[in-house]
């Protein structure tokens, strides 16, 4: 029973990492109707701009507190983000205005190899560290209720926990705010927002600098784990499943696919695989997301589109 709950409790957190990084993608989605394939180019951008503001900082400024200086890094990156989410409003999305959704898409799969691009040209392509601060040990709890306890990653642990909290925060700004209502409507139809005095130019620009800060928290969490490198990319194509799963515009259904693809990863790699000789973890998500898509093709919590003529 340990064993099963330790197993449990590693495919939850990992569950919430993969629930941030999909919450990309449902972000720009809702906004603009539009699949983003530039969020592994994001988080990739986001990344590197922390981890190498991280160096620069204390070189520059004299700052020898590593907490301060991690977290003038997090702003600097954070505005860095800001300034992407303006110029690609000004320079692409602004003359894409009420196109259709194919034209968006390309933009986006060419916006994605203008950041990486752009990330090597500024940040340099070797592979860089971002520490801060979480505990790489392991810890131990419940050793009273069952023998030997249950072991726990705390990096992992308090990365599940700052995903969560983000998590939350965008659950209430969506359905919450005004802002967020506006964001809904412009995702359902653009031409009809404007007409009722929505700016959908202010809107691409905020719901792309939101979508960039968490681009820059996934990548802080994920570079810290990984370390910083192009590679970091392929973390979206993690996230592909998760959004396929809990429906394209649902912020729950991000949470709640992520945590079953985390769980489904953990528990069939490790009580199924060594029955068919191992590998489950890296296919098992698009095999759950490729029956999904022949029953359910809306997701979990998506919105069924039915077209009527």
């Amino acid at each position: 029973m340990a064993f099963f709950l330790e197993t449990l409790l590693g495919g939850l957190m990992a569950g919430m990492l993969y629930s941030l990084v999909a919450l990309g993608f449902v972000l720009i989605y809702k906004a603009s109707g539009v699949f983003n394939f530039a969020q592994g180019a994001m988080v990739l951008f986001a990344a590197l701009a922390m981890a190498r503001l991280a160096e620069w900082i204390p070189a520059v400024l004299g700052i020898s507190d590593p907490v301060l200086a991690n977290l003038l890094a997090f702003i600097g990156a954070g505005i860095v983000m800001f300034a992407v989410a303006w110029v690609i409003e000004r320079l692409v999305l602004r003359h894409l205005v009420n196109q259709e959704g194919t034209t968006l898409l390309m933009a986006t799969l060419g916006i994605a190899y203008f950041l990486e691009g752009l990330g090597q040209s500024l940040f340099g392509s070797n592979i860089y560290k971002i520490d801060i601060g979480m505990p790489k040990d392991p810890m131990m709890i419940l050793e009273k209720t069952f023998d030997g306890g249950i072991l726990i990653n705390k990096e992992d642990l308090y990365a599940a926990l700052i995903a969560a909290a983000l998590v939350a925060l965008l659950s209430l700004f969506f359905q919450k705010t005004a802002t967020g209502r506006a964001l809904r409507a412009v995702a359902d139809d653009h031409q009809a927002a404007q007409s009722i005095g929505i700016p959908l130019n202010r809107i691409w620009v905020i719901v792309w600098c939101v979508a960039g800060v968490v681009a820059l928290v996934a990548g802080m969490i994920w570079g810290s784990k990984l370390g910083v490198q192009f590679s970091l990319t392929t973390v979206a194509l993690r996230a592909l499943p998760v959004v396929i799963l809990g429906g394209l515009t649902s912020v729950p259904g991000a949470i709640v696919g992520g945590l079953i693809i985390g769980v489904g990863e953990k528990l069939s790699e490790v009580y199924i695989g060594p029955m068919v000789g191992g590998g489950i973890e890296i296919w098992f998500a698009y095999v759950l997301a490729l029956g999904f898509l022949l029953i359910r093709p809306q997701g979990l919590f998506g919105e069924k589109i039915i077209d009527r003529v």
